[in-house]
């Protein structure tokens, strides 16, 4: 199936000698992130290589939203605290044990449904377990799934700790040592997991952030089983090698105003298509690196790209991973 690539105007320009065989459709404006400060300034890492955020820092919880919240979408970083203490969805941290490595410490909430459900993994930013990677898989619970967010860098921390124990810059340098390798090999972990749960309907997906959104693409490349990834503006490999073994459809969700992780769209368009693997990007006009978490920026442009693109993951995680 050939890919599909949305976006706007200026993007358009900016990518039309690369993309000169795809076919581009406006989607409306969004905005460039600058998550406002509180933790620390991400760092290119790992070995696909890792995603690179140079310049980004991590929003304060204590940020006020400047508007008024659409219970709809996931929570910006602001408001996800509130939400998970306001949340009627249950939620536990339960200890998933990997073969080779410490027990990865994880947030587990559930849907309140009739039926047995998909299981979302949601894969964090380059920051660690956050209350918002919380927020969003208490809203895919919302939404009728499991959500299942492991903290990628427990036992990193001092005393076996995760992300918990760890200030900014340990952070920053733990998750450098996360290759591609290791967090495949943790999500198979939690795979494994999401198998067990009772309620589960034995479909298991992926969705990740920034960071996250490049480990939902590469699980995707290899992990066949995988019933659909979602990708929130995260790089892609320019290996052609590392599609080969590339089945699980893939939705590509990405900032009009995000070069460094949309030049190479193109590359995974080609490399996916002549595999016949679904893979769907939309590049949102004039958005920023980060749009989901920093919902405020750029004159009202985050949340534009918000609204369009989360109906668009959830039905895409409908359209593969339900019954």
């Amino acid at each position: 199936m050939n890919a599909r690539i949305t976006m706007g105007a200026t993007a358009i320009a900016a990518l039309s000698v690369a993309v000169a065989f795809a076919q581009f459709e406006r989607v409306g404006h969004a905005a460039q992130v600058d998550l406002r400060s509180g933790r620390g300034v991400d760092r290119e890492m790992g070995d696909m290589p890792m995603d690179a955020h140079a310049g980004h820092v991590m929003a304060s919880p204590q940020t006020a939203s400047a508007m008024p919240r659409n219970q709809n979408l996931p929570p910006d970083n602001a408001a996800a605290k509130a939400q998970l203490d306001q949340s009627p969805r249950h939620g536990e941290w339960v200890d998933i044990k990997q073969a080779n490595g410490p027990a990865l410490k994880s947030f587990v909430v559930y849907p309140q449904r009739s039926t047995k459900a998909p299981v979302v993994i949601v894969v964090h930013e380059i920051f660690g377990m956050q209350d918002w990677v919380r927020g969003v898989a208490d809203q895919l619970a919302k939404e009728g799934f499991i959500a299942v967010a492991p903290d990628l860098l427990s036992g990193k921390g001092p005393g076996g700790g995760g992300t918990e124990s760890m200030d900014s810059t340990a952070v920053g340098q733990a998750i450098r040592t996360l290759t591609t390798d290791i967090v495949l090999s943790q999500l198979n972990a939690v795979r494994a997991y999401a198998l067990t749960i009772p309620s589960g309907n034995g479909k298991i997906a992926s969705i990740g952030f920034c960071w996250g959104g490049q480990q939902s693409f590469a699980y995707a490349l290899n992990q066949p089983a995988l019933s659909a990834a979602v990708s929130y503006y995260g790089p892609m490999p320019t290996d052609g090698a590392a599609y080969a073994k590339a089945k699980a459809p893939i939705l590509g969700l990405y900032g009009g105003s995000d070069m460094r992780v949309n030049a190479n769209i193109p590359i995974a368009s080609a490399q996916l298509r002549n595999l016949n693997v679904t893979y769907e990007p939309h590049i949102f006009d004039n958005a920023g690196h980060g749009f989901l978490r920093d919902q405020t920026g750029m004159d009202g442009a985050n949340m534009k790209a918000t609204e369009q693109s989360w109906p668009l993951a959830i039905a895409w995680l409908k359209k593969y991973a339900d019954f």
